[in-house]
């Protein structure tokens, strides 16, 4: 059994030429005669393009559908397999997407009021205010997955407290003992306080794990989220055709390196915001973020634009998940 070191078919023994695509079969000659030749093995699946989108079965022209994960796909209809490795498969799996649940802009106004309404003083926020704009685009976000760890002092209250009661217990007995021995004459005690004086400064180190998406789109930073992060398990490769026709897609305009820098400064202040929930008075602040390689997320957003007496307000919502983005 012999195959063509062209295409990959099978021939018979006998072939001297491939009758799929011509090639002549190595060790085939005129005259009756052959030389040996070993078998040759079928050659490998074919790469995919570097930067690829979308793939179509080099043999029979049908889609294929990677998943995650995967380094070489087999098509559905005729069983030939494209290799995903190497540059291939690294663009094509770091553009993904996650898909509408929430299309009816009536529920994703059921979300912003649930977000408008929190707390008693707010309950009719809502109620007073009108809905002056509202879209739905597919919205692109470089996701960075993120690590940080931030050492910081802070001002430990208990013991600062404890030392000044303590300080104003001597100085009161300090001063009675003054008193005392101004009026009677005799002896005078005077109280001995032993022991280095305590400080009230401590250190800790926070540390946090963030998939941190950075909108992609210079001109809306208002979409930026600033503590929110996406559904990513249930995100699929990005695919146009999953779109409901007429949804705005848009195009990115901010590289991946400069969305690193704005990682690092966003989760910078995440961690700062963490030190002062957990402490009061915190300070010398010394944060080291790592940023790993990131992909491209389009997520459906509703924005919505509310006016309540004379203030506008602009309120996001994941289409995805059915939650309030920013």
């Amino acid at each position: 059994m012999i195959y063509c070191i062209q295409c990959g078919n099978q021939l018979p023994d006998d072939a001297k030429f491939c009758f799929k695509c011509g090639a002549a079969v190595p060790g085939a000659v005129s005259g009756g005669g052959r030389t040996a030749a070993a078998p040759s093995a079928p050659p490998p699946p074919p790469l995919a393009p570097a930067g690829a989108q979308e793939l179509k079965c080099p043999a029979c022209g049908a889609p294929i559908h990677p998943t995650l994960g995967e380094a070489v796909v087999t098509c559905d209809y005729c069983g030939s397999s494209v290799t995903l490795g190497g540059a291939g498969w690294k663009e094509i799996s770091k553009h993904t997407m996650l898909s509408l649940k929430l299309a009816d802009p009536a529920q994703a106004l059921e979300v912003v009021k649930a977000a408008v309404d929190t707390g008693f003083l707010h309950r009719k926020d809502f109620q007073e205010s009108k809905v002056t704009d509202q879209k739905l685009s597919m919205v692109p976000y470089w996701v960075l997955p993120t690590s940080a760890s931030t050492n910081y002092q802070y001002q430990d209250a208990a013991v600062g407290i404890g030392s000044t009661v303590a300080a104003i217990g001597a100085s009161a007995l300090i001063g009675s003992a003054l008193s005392q021995g101004g009026r009677g004459g005799g002896m005078m005690v005077m109280p001995m306080f032993a022991g280095p004086a305590v400080n009230p400064t401590r250190q800790d180190t926070i540390t946090g794990m963030y998939e941190f998406p950075v909108v992609a789109v210079k001109s809306m930073n208002s979409y930026q989220p600033k503590n929110y992060q996406f559904p990513l398990t249930e995100r699929t490769l990005f695919d146009k055709k999953q779109i409901p026709a007429g949804t705005p897609v848009l195009n990115g305009d901010l590289t991946e390196d400069a969305a690193r820098n704005s990682a690092r400064a966003y989760v910078t202040q995440l961690q700062s915001n963490e030190a002062h929930k957990k402490h009061r008075m915190v300070s010398h602040f010394q944060t080291q973020v790592d940023v790993s390689e990131g992909e491209l997320l389009h997520a459906p957003i509703w924005e919505f634009v509310l006016e309540r007496k004379g203030q506008t307000q602009r309120m996001l919502v994941d289409a995805h998940a059915g939650r309030v983005v920013a």
